[in-house]
């Protein structure tokens, strides 16, 4: 491709989802992308650029190709042919958002190439509605960390733009897909401990409102909605939590579904316990992330004008 047939780039960052109690409503942008740049062509194909999305569907089978298309469909707009190329570093399957980002990523291919002028509402209401929850898909669209409810008319968000903190993410090298994550999950919970798991939410909410980093890691611990069954999905998490605890880390929790498991510790002190997790999980993948302000950036050529069809 010509770099002057080249009309724009969606950079979308990845996401954590969860924080223990948080589940299904709380999100943090991580600082690990996806990237599209977007070239004018007489028909739609898609292109990898790395490893992480090595295999994905060439043409209109693309999830990415299906969502925008659906977008752009609600607005009674028909987009035109482009050929995109994917760049990634957000594995898949790993609990770090990488469907969301696509997702999000595809309603601003729709949003660009139609000139529908989402506001940030739209995009965010579209994106849950196509993942169910607005946790992921919140933090990509706009960065920090979010506290969202979905539903079927509306969603609503709250964004905290400054989590200052540094993240370590342990990353093993097996899959856990959502739907066997959910299928762990138990089909009705008692009353009693629905109260319960509802008042340790909301003190991780506000833990996180408050800034009071120690205290969000010490109830991200106490989650009574998913870690407890997900658990026996990824042996590493009671291990790496025991680490990080020793190391004088914030918390630990398991990122979105697994088995990514997210480890939260002071500013500064990130790529020293990124040394001592990866000593101890040698057959994972260890990184130390940020938590970007920013969300979706669109940056356009300036030689070339989307025209709306």
């Amino acid at each position: 491709m010509n770099e002057a047939d080249m009309l724009f780039t969606v950079t979308v960052p990845g996401s954590t989802a969860n924080l223990g109690p948080g589940f299904d409503s709380v999100g943090m942008a991580l600082s690990r992308y996806l990237k599209l740049t977007v070239f004018e062509s007489d028909k739609w194909s898609f292109e990898a650029e790395t490893e992480t999305v090595a295999g994905i569907p060439a043409g209109t089978d693309n999830m990415i190709y299906q969502v925008a298309k659906r977008t752009a469909d609600l607005y009674g707009k028909e987009m035109p042919s482009v050929h995109v190329k994917m760049w990634s570093d957000i594995p898949l399957a790993r609990g770090l958002g990488s469907s969301a980002a696509a997702i999000v990523a595809a309603i601003e291919l729709a949003d660009e190439l139609c000139s529908l002028k989402l506001s940030e509402a739209d995009k965010l209401h579209l994106a849950s509605l196509e993942e169910g929850h607005p946790d992921n898909a919140g933090a990509s669209l706009v960065g920090g960390l979010v506290i969202g409810l979905h539903e079927e008319d509306e969603t609503q968000m709250i964004r905290v733009p400054d989590a200052d903190i540094d993240v370590v993410v342990v990353i093993p090298f097996y899959e856990v897909l959502t739907r066997d994550a959910r299928d762990v999950l138990p089909k009705e919970f008692p009353y009693a401990d629905a109260v319960k798991a509802s008042a340790v939410s909301n003190i991780l909410i506000a833990a996180i409102m408050s800034k009071d980093w120690a205290l969000v890691g010490k109830i991200m611990k106490k989650d009574m909605f998913h870690q407890p069954y997900r658990a026996m999905l990824v042996p590493e998490l009671s291990k790496v939590e025991h680490v990080a605890e020793m190391k004088g880390a914030y918390g630990t929790a398991l990122s979105g579904a697994g088995p990514t498991i997210l480890v939260m510790t002071e500013k500064g002190k990130g790529e020293e316990l990124k040394e001592q997790l990866a000593l101890h999980f040698p057959h994972c993948e260890v990184d130390a992330l940020t938590v970007p302000k920013e969300g979706s950036i669109i940056e356009r050529n300036p030689l070339y004008q989307v025209k709306s069809v």
